[in-house]
């Protein structure tokens, strides 16, 4: 698992024209390569009277699947300037469809490939990235007369809680940078008086906006 990676924060779609052309960005975030494939097909039954619905997705910590697809525009034009924005923006798990309603004007082979790539770069920014880190989620077992206090100091500190759970005994988890958990814990120790039960959790993302993307 990677320490830290960007995304597309979910699905999204925006629309620019050019020369009366209309595009279309779908995007969205997908892990497998069947989730991409499912995606654009998804997209394509959608637009299915569209000129063209070129595509492009890359998978993996490494990147090792990329795919781009012209759907029919010039060889190069479409799926591959859509793939180089996606990595430009050093994005993973990421499927992008730009589905084009020709508007009568020919754009040329230049002019396809700005087309493709300001599309695909502005449905990514109406989208929104976000951050993945991963995190170690701690978890810190008290009884309920300290749940106004913890829960006040945790809003306030650079941890982020991830969610109460309210038992005999109440556990607040909460995410934690791996170098960060004996500070956390020593943290939690003194603010309780030595009362809080803490143990360390499973291992997860936390995803954070990445501003100005």
């Amino acid at each position: 698992m990677l320490p830290s990676y960007r995304t597309v924060k979910g699905y999204g779609e925006h629309e620019i024209v050019i020369q009366k052309s209309r595009f279309i960005a779908y995007v969205s975030r997908a892990e497998t390569e069947e989730e991409a494939q499912e995606f654009i097909q998804m997209i394509k039954k959608k637009n299915w009277n569209a000129t063209h619905n070129c595509s492009a997705y890359l998978i993996g910590e490494n990147d090792h699947i990329q795919k781009a697809n012209d759907d029919g525009e010039p060889s190069g034009t479409a799926g591959v300037p859509i793939l180089e924005v996606l990595k430009k923006k050093g994005l993973k798990d990421t499927v992008v469809v730009i589905t084009r309603y020709f508007g009568g004007i020919k754009l040329g082979a230049g002019g396809l490939i700005r087309a493709y790539s300001s599309s695909t770069s502005e449905g990514i920014n109406a989208t929104g990235i976000v951050e993945r880190k991963l995190m170690r989620v701690m978890q810190a077992k008290v009884d309920y007369t300290w749940l106004g206090k913890l829960e006040n100091e945790l809003r306030s500190s650079i941890y982020a809680l991830k969610e109460i759970e309210y038992l005999d005994n109440v556990s607040l988890h909460t995410f934690v940078e791996e170098g960060q958990k004996q500070a956390f814990t020593d943290w939690m120790i003194e603010m309780t008086n030595g009362q809080a039960d803490i143990k360390e959790g499973e291992m997860l993302y936390l995803e954070t906006d990445v501003q100005g993307s």
